[in-house]
């Protein structure tokens, strides 16, 4: 038995980018930067070392969200770990592993704005793994 959760809170690089499945499916990325401290073997400081952690939101929710995330906001992310993989125009494979979430806290608002009210609905929802299509094509993932 295997257990794919994942959580993370952070705060967000850019704006989220509101785009569509072939099919028609509203897909929203975005990305949160978290932090891991280390001790600099060479000073002996403790330092942040950023972790950039690409997350995906698909159907409605991607629709009421993009209308919200803005760079620098903190949220937490909850959901579950999914692998892609695609062929690059320059014919060399890529792949990559993004947080297909399933709840959205908003911990913060971004600069200058008052905290967001979530759409109804909008944050979490009872059946996530029926909003994600099981595949989803894009020719060059952002």
């Amino acid at each position: 038995m295997s257990i794919n959760r994942v959580s993370i809170t952070g705060h967000l690089t850019h704006d989220a980018e509101l785009r569509a499945t072939p099919s028609g499916t509203a897909l929203l990325r975005f990305t949160v930067a978290v932090n891991d401290r280390r001790r600099n073997a060479r000073t002996g400081e403790w330092e942040d070392y950023p972790n950039f952690i690409g997350c995906v939101v698909f159907g409605d929710r991607a629709a009421a969200l993009s209308r919200i995330l803005a760079k620098g906001m903190k949220v937490a992310v909850d959901g579950k770990l999914r692998f892609s993989s695609w062929q690059a125009q320059d014919g060399s494979r890529r792949s990559k592993i993004e947080v297909m979430v399933e709840d959205l806290d908003f911990m913060t608002a971004a600069r200058g704005q008052s905290m967001p009210q979530a759409p109804a609905g909008a944050v979490s929802q009872e059946s996530p793994s029926s909003a994600a299509p099981e595949l989803y094509d894009e020719d060059v993932p952002f």
